[in-house]
């Protein structure tokens, strides 16, 4: 698109990345157009791989599973009949930011997705659900915590992340 005005130029970027200035804050529904052919064409191309990239996720999510089996941290759970692809390896713990902070300052890559519930978004105030409307979603906003995840991580990787993260909370390595 192309305009000489600055305002339209800032409401066509924000509504092509779903309505959001700032990451997980989306005050309008917005759409996802930013895939452009040279992406497509690379995402083709890593398609042969993504069956081997999920199930070294899975193998990294057992890790964990196994390494956080005895502590008091809320950890993910998957349904018999499911089958998850761990895009992401979300725990819940209390004091969630001040164990990130010290994650990250161990040189632990942690993070927050959605730290916002969809019913607070901007973009879905027209439906009228308000703060107090889905109260696990509100609480478990201010929990949840994203462990690295990726396609090769490896153990020791991952068992520094999970001493670290005891480390935080004040429990035994």
């Amino acid at each position: 698109m192309l305009t000489d005005s600055d305002d339209l130029a800032g409401r066509v970027r924000k509504l092509r990345n779903w309505g959001s200035e700032i990451k997980y804050h989306h005050p309008e529904m917005g759409f996802n157009s930013r895939l452009d052919t040279l992406q497509a064409a690379v995402l083709t191309a890593k398609l042969k791989r993504l069956d081997a990239w999920n199930a070294l996720r899975r193998e990294a999510a057992g890790i964990y599973h196994e390494l956080l089996a005895d502590s008091q941290i809320g950890l993910p759970v998957v349904g018999d009949s499911n089958e998850h692809v761990w895009h992401l390896y979300v725990i819940e713990v209390e004091e969630r930011d001040r164990v990130l902070e010290h994650l990250n300052s161990m040189g632990v890559g942690a993070g927050i997705h959605y730290p916002v519930p969809v019913h607070l978004q901007g973009a879905y105030e027209h439906l009228g659900h308000g703060p107090g409307a889905f109260p696990n979603a509100e609480a478990a906003s201010h929990r949840i915590l994203s462990l690295p995840m990726y396609p090769g991580i490896t153990e020791s990787d991952q068992e520094y992340v999970v001493d670290c993260l005891k480390q935080a909370l004040g429990h035994p390595a």
